[in-house]
């Protein structure tokens, strides 16, 4: 999944591709598997070396919920704009010198060679379309402390109070009056 960028001869292209998510390995990647099609698009800009990429990427992830473990599907609709400069050009910031980040030094990126790796920035925009706590619904109940019952799918006979052991000698004071 390279973009070469040998091929690119005017100013503006327009690139367009569906990868199938083997492309993706098939395997769950840090916490979400890629389970439908990627759709990716975008508008390539060349000034000399810099490249700069407007688009987006579609597709569905497979996610674990945060409370239940179950597997659900998010959609993802990313929208990206970035500039791609090459990797001899990345100075980077030198230990001694401070400085600001600033919007540009968030939106640019490094290539080596002559490819940019789509499938790298597929996988950079899936990464920030994933939600904090990703819940298969709202409502979701989670599992049961106890035993382990997706409370979604039904409910346990566990007891699932608790009395903390430092409130002991409060709780027997208070019985006692």
């Amino acid at each position: 999944m390279l973009l070469n960028l040998r091929r690119i001869r005017s100013a503006h292209e327009r690139f367009d591709s569906v990868y199938q998510p083997a492309d993706f390995g098939g395997q769950v990647e840090e916490g979400f598997q890629v389970i439908a099609p990627a759709t990716l698009g975008f508008d390539v800009y060349k000034d000399k070396e810099h490249f700069r990429l407007v688009g987006g990427v579609q597709t569905t992830l497979e996610l674990p919920c945060s409370r239940c473990l179950e597997p659900f599907a998010w959609p993802v609709d990313a929208a990206f704009d970035l500039r791609y400069q090459p990797q001899s050009t990345n100075t980077g910031p030198v230990d001694s010198d401070e400085r600001e980040i600033e919007e540009d030094d968030l939106t640019t990126a490094f290539y080596e060679g002559d490819a940019i790796d789509l499938g790298q920035l597929m996988r950079e925009q899936f990464y920030l379309a994933l939600p904090m706590k990703p819940l298969c619904t709202a409502a979701c109940r989670g599992l049961c402390p106890i035993c382990g019952t997706n409370l979604n799918k039904g409910d346990c006979d566990c007891d699932r109070r608790w009395d903390d052991p430092r409130f002991a000698a409060l709780k027997k004071l208070n019985a006692e009056s």
